[in-house]
């Protein structure tokens, strides 16, 4: 996963380097990187769990105690916090190059690291897919419509008419704020009902199916502000097109499922070499990500199709044993760089610089908040359902709200207050949701819910 620096493309400083020194400060930091991630994570997830908490707060923990808020020890580089200097004295001295060297080549190696926790996310979402009881999810498809929508209105409709009436922000931040609450994290809200054993209930199938749609009209209507704040002029046309992508995207894997399963099977069984159904597996998740990304659509979108495709194979129970270690593995360096991109300083009481972005903050995260959870009495159901479960589910932002939030930055949209407003309601929203659905839950299983293979079941997501 490490990519050998290109010496004419370094600075000065690296330049006069000879290619062993940097090869073996790469590699150093790439392992200590990867120690890191996971004796944090795990300790912490050891920790939670005993105390009958989802493992991936302890994940998301583990990246803000190591990351930008913490020791940085661990920094995205678009955090802009500065490197430990004790990590750079460390791996400068093992490396015989200066330290001051070392934040270059550790932001310059970065991207290796969020390729492999992209993968982990995708796995994660494949794995979703996979676990996904696809008649059931048909079968809620209208309420999984009506809590999307909802979901999606609510925050963005008052969080955007409360910050320009009360706190006078101009349209188009405004506006951007409010679409940053709409998206909601599949990735997180699918670990903790698999970890609950919710994911194949009637209420886990409905939080999926609204959070996939959440993502779609989210995106839409930040492509409209983003497009109108950048001088482009606003057309009807680009955006039905997405829109009517997204749904033919999301039909077309429903229907594959029943059809292209079966050629999967016949593929497998004719395989002999050791891996096939990994592999095989992969390669249709690589082409359904591909597919999304092509028509305008997000490959994250692509990783849950291809997971819907496979859910009819009779290898399925193969297919999610063999994912469930790269899920493992990968996911959990994706929820850690997570909390790692949170910089917790933007939010210090004590700073009156501050203070006016936590009123602000405050009131979004409670916008976020109570929106989502009023989305889960948005639909009509003959069937008894948890509507407060649905509600909590579809409450996290997560890596969603992270993305919107940089989107937002680089575009210049945002001032630094709203900035650090919007930052609180995603790690609000990311950290609240899976004690609320905790302590609503309880620690038993549901009457119908995961009840797949007992090595599969006794850890759905592959994150406990």
């Amino acid at each position: 996963m490490l990519v050998p620096l290109e010496l004419a493309q370094l600075s000065p400083m690296l330049s006069e380097l000879s290619s062993h020194d940097l090869e073996v400060a790469e590699t150093l930091i790439g392992v200590v990187r990867f120690l890191l991630i996971f004796v944090a994570a795990r300790t912490l997830a050891e920790v939670l769990v005993r105390f009958q908490l989802p493992t991936i707060l302890g994940e998301l923990l583990a990246g803000v105690i190591i990351g930008a808020s913490g020791l940085h020890l661990l920094v995205p580089p678009e955090t802009q916090a500065h490197l430990s200097d004790s990590f750079s004295q460390l791996i400068g001295g093992l490396a015989s190059i200066p330290p001051d060297a070392i934040p270059e080549i550790y932001n310059e190696t970065f991207p290796s690291l969020q390729a492999v926790a992209t993968l982990g996310l995708y796995a994660l979402l494949f794995l979703t897919g996979l676990e996904s009881e696809l008649d059931e999810l048909v079968a809620v498809g209208g309420q999984a419509f009506t809590v999307a929508v909802a979901g999606v209105v609510l925050p963005f409709a008052i969080g955007t008419a409360g910050l320009m009436a009360i706190f006078h922000v101009d349209l188009i931040p405004a506006v951007f704020a409010g679409a940053s609450m709409t998206a909601t994290s599949i990735g997180i809200t699918a670990s903790v009902f698999g970890e609950l054993g919710y994911l194949k209930t009637r209420e886990g199938q409905i939080v999926i199916g609204a959070a996939v749609l959440d993502d779609i009209l989210g995106i839409v209507i930040l492509a409209v502000v983003v497009s109108v704040a950048a001088g482009g002029t606003f057309s009807m046309a680009p955006i039905l097109k997405l829109v009517v992508a997204a749904i033919v995207f999301v039909v077309a894997a429903i229907g594959l499922s029943r059809t292209a399963a079966p050629a999967f099977d016949w593929l497998i069984d004719k395989l002999k070499a050791p891996g096939e159904v990994l592999v095989a597996s992969f390669v249709i998740l690589t082409l359904s990500c591909f597919a999304a990304t092509a028509i305008g659509l997000e490959a994250a979108l692509g990783a849950f199709a291809a997971g819907l495709i496979l859910s009819g194979s009779k290898h399925n129970h193969a297919i999610q044993q063999a994912v469930l270690p790269i899920v493992t593995l990968f996911a959990t360096i994706f929820f850690v760089l997570v909390g790692a991109g949170m910089d917790l300083s933007v939010i210090n009481p004590l700073d009156p610089a501050s203070r006016s972005a936590l009123v602000v903050a405050g009131f979004l995260l409670v916008i976020a908040i109570l929106g989502k959870i009023a989305a889960g009495w948005a639909f009509v159901s003959k069937q008894p359902t948890n509507r407060l479960v649905v509600g909590l589910g579809m409450m996290p932002r997560g890596e969603v709200g992270l993305i919107f939030l940089g989107l937002g930055t680089s575009a210049g949209l945002l001032s630094p207050s709203l900035e650090a407003a919007i930052l609180v309601m995603v790690i609000g929203t990311t950290f609240l949701a899976p004690v609320l659905l905790r302590l609503v839950l309880g620690g038993n299983t549901p009457d119908g819910g995961d009840k797949v293979d007992d090595s599969v079941a006794a850890d759905p997501v592959g994150l406990v």
